[in-house]
Formats: C-alpha cells, structure tokens, sequence
C-alpha cells in the first residue's frame, strides 16, 4: 500500500423524508474547520430541496402528531442513545467545526444528549402544564388542551453545531411538530450526522428533514411556503430577520425571535415547547 495515498473526500447529502437524496441542483460546496483546513463537501441545498422537505414533513405530520405522548418520548429517548453511542464521532466534529479541545467538545455532546434527553421527558408532561381546566359560571366544562403548529421551518444556530442544533430541533418534535432545519452553513458536518442518528433511530421519515446550504438562499423560500406553519428565526442573519418577518406574515406563520446572545449552556426552560404549540379550548355541558 502506498504510503502517499490521498483519502477519498467525503460528499454528504441532504436528509429528506427518512432519506438521503443529493441535492436536486447538484451543486455542493467544501467543509472546513475553524484553521481552513479541508474536511468534506457538504450538498449546497436548493429551492427545489425546501419545497421537498416541507412535502415530507407535512406527509409526517399526522402520524407523528397523533402518535401518543408518552411514545413520542420513547422515540426521542431512543434517539439520545444512538447520539450517546456516536459520541466520540460527535466530539471529533465539534471539535473540527468550532475550533474547540477535544475535551470541551466532548462537554458540549454530553450536554446535547443531556438536553435531548430533557426535552423526551417533556412530551407526557407538556399537556398537564401548559394546560388548564378554566373557571366557568354555567353549566359546562372548559379545558384548555396544547396541540402541535404543524411544519415548523428552523433555522439552525450557525455558531453552535450541535448543543444550539439539538436546543432548537428537539422541542418543536417533542411537542409533535414536525420541522425542517437549515443547518449551519459553516458547520454543517454535525447535523448531518445527527440526520444518520436520526435515520437509524425510530423516528419516522419525515419528522426532521436537513437541509444544508446557504441559509440566505433558503430561507426566504421556507419563510413565504404557505405549508410551512411556523418558523424559528434563531440561525438567521440579522440582515435577512425582517425580511423574513414580512414573508412569514403573508401566510400568517408563528415566528419565533432569537434571543439575544444565547447561551445554550444555559438551563432550558419551557420557552421553546411552548413557542410552537397552540391553545385548544374545548367546552363540555355537564349535568342533567
């Protein structure tokens, strides 16, 4: 064996509907690490691509949205394992992409599989605290019970591949939504691993579709698609936010602000379940 042997680059794909399709335009474009050294190419993701995921996570919706809460969770528990198991690759990734030591990397994995794990423990339980049995004078019940948006587009952090990535994703799913993500554009090679976790988990086809590319380019596609339902603005360039504030209000999409300079180290809290979540009031006469 040749001791001058150059490594077959590596050109990963978009992740759609529980597959992994190049992109319909066939452009991609290189990956590298925080130093500018050479990792991989990443597909370059199309307008074509957007209206696809969105088909895809529509298609999803009803079956995983009607699914049983308490199944929900076992599906995400399921999918911490796998990230659990592929924690060294994770690590590798991060490390790579953000310019961090191995060792702070391995910090920021165990904390997203922390955080996805916390968010699976979420879905029997967001009902119960989100909803409300309301005070009526007549002769009747009123509950207030939360449902899913729909098809959430979102906008991943661009800085934090992956703790950012899994603080974002994990509780619009969770509370039985189903999303398509725009990965980091720089650092996108920790997404697209989570897509393969994903893909060998029990999570249907559908649920989460990544997309990798220029989020400028994309964006503003998901932003005016009349079946996209909701759209989380977090890895948005300040730029491009009110332009896609506008798009969003043409369909009358719920649009959910970054905060700002966000630590996702920070403890999380029900911010985000409740962000994608709608309010049904149900009435019921009592009595004879």
């Amino acid at each position: 064996m040749s001791e001058n042997r150059i490594g077959v680059a590596k050109t990963y794909k978009l992740y759609i509907g529980g597959a992994f399709p190049r992109s319909e335009s066939g452009r991609s474009y290189p990956v590298s690490d925080a130093k500018g050294a050479f990792l991989a190419n990443a597909a370059q993701g199309s307008r074509k691509d957007a209206r696809d995921a969105v088909a895809a996570a529509r298609k999803a919706f009803p079956g995983w949205s009607g699914a049983t809460a308490y199944n929900r969770g076992q599906v995400l528990y399921r999918v911490a394992e796998v990230l659990e198991g592929r924690r060294e690759q994770f690590a590798a990734e991060v490390a790579a992409a953000e310019g961090v030591a191995l060792k702070k990397a391995q910090q920021l994995v165990d904390a997203a599989v922390d955080r996805w794990v916390w968010y699976a423990g979420w879905t029997d339980k967001v009902a119960t605290v989100l909803g409300a049995a309301n005070p009526v004078a007549g002769p009747y019940f009123s509950f207030s019970v939360p449902e899913p948006t729909g098809v959430v587009a979102v906008l991943a952090p661009q800085q934090s591949s992956l703790l950012g990535l899994v603080s974002a994703v994990a509780p619009v799913v969770a509370t039985g939504n189903t999303a398509v993500v725009v990965a980091s554009a720089d650092r996108p090679l920790p997404a697209v691993t989570l897509s393969e976790v994903l893909a060998t988990s029990d999570v249907p086809g559908g649920v989460v579709n990544v997309l990798t590319g220029r989020t400028e380019e994309i964006a503003p596609w998901l932003a005016s698609h009349a079946d996209v339902n909701a759209l989380d603005l977090t890895g948005a360039p300040e730029a491009l936010r009110a332009e896609l504030e506008r798009s969003a209000a043409g369909t009358v999409k719920r649009v959910l602000r970054p905060r700002p300079s966000e630590d996702y180290l920070r403890e999380p809290d029900l911010g985000r379940l409740r962000a994608f979540v709608e309010s049904k009031t149900v009435w019921h006469p009592v009595g004879t």
